[in-house]
């Protein structure tokens, strides 16, 4: 995993900010129009979305690297990692969709692909196992996210996704001998202690849907 590069790529795009201030402008323009499904705290509604976003962004490689470390300690780093490999490569060399953007804003299109990426290989280790393989509860985050991307550039990022998990994992994937002899691992107390500590982001930051 070449996380430093994602750090450095996340440092540079803060700098950014700080000189311009774009993600905050942008979400300044959006707030009037987010979903009411949105729910956000009445105090400082601009500032907490900001540190949401930048929050978000900031998690990608912490989560790749914990996510690499719970595959080698479990003993599935050949099957996960190349799933890690490409949300890394969202960012360092990201699809033909995303070119040509800088700053935090255009990195939350980033990492909602990366984040995105997890949440679906959740969902077919779940299908498979009865359990995800990475337990963060990123889901309202990522709507929240879908949210502030915008529904129709966001459709396009969840296609990209979904075409790069059906060309990497299917069913015959899971068929396989050595996936049976990992399913253990894969539900070991140490690999939930690993990732006790992360926070759902949305909670974090008194983020909440409201679907009723």
């Amino acid at each position: 995993m070449n996380t430093a590069a994602l750090r450095e790529q996340i440092q540079r795009a803060h700098q950014h900010e700080a000189d311009t201030g774009h993600l905050t402008q942008q979400l300044e323009k959006q707030l009037p129009h987010l979903h009411p499904a949105i729910q956000l705290p009445e105090a400082d509604r601009q500032g907490v979305l900001t540190r949401f976003v930048k929050a978000y962004i900031d998690q990608v490689p912490d989560m790749l690297d914990a996510a690499n470390d719970v595959a080698v300690k479990a003993g599935i780093e050949s099957q996960i990692k190349p799933v890690l490999k490409i949300a890394e490569h969202y960012f360092i060399q990201p699809p033909k969709e995303l070119s040509g953007h800088e700053g935090l804003d255009c990195l939350l299109d980033e990492a909602y692909l990366a984040h995105r990426l997890v949440e679906e290989v959740n969902d077919l280790y779940i299908k498979h196992f009865q359990q995800p393989l990475i337990p963060l509860d990123t889901t309202v985050a990522n709507l929240i996210a879908h949210q502030l991307i915008g529904e129709a550039f966001a459709n396009q990022l969840d296609e990209v996704v979904h075409h790069s998990v059906d060309n990497m994992l299917n069913d015959e994937s899971f068929a396989l001998e050595s996936v049976e002899q990992y399913r253990d691992k894969l539900s070991a107390k140490e690999t939930g202690d690993a990732w006790s500590q992360w926070p759902c982001l949305s909670r974090q930051f008194g983020l909440e849907l409201d679907l009723n």
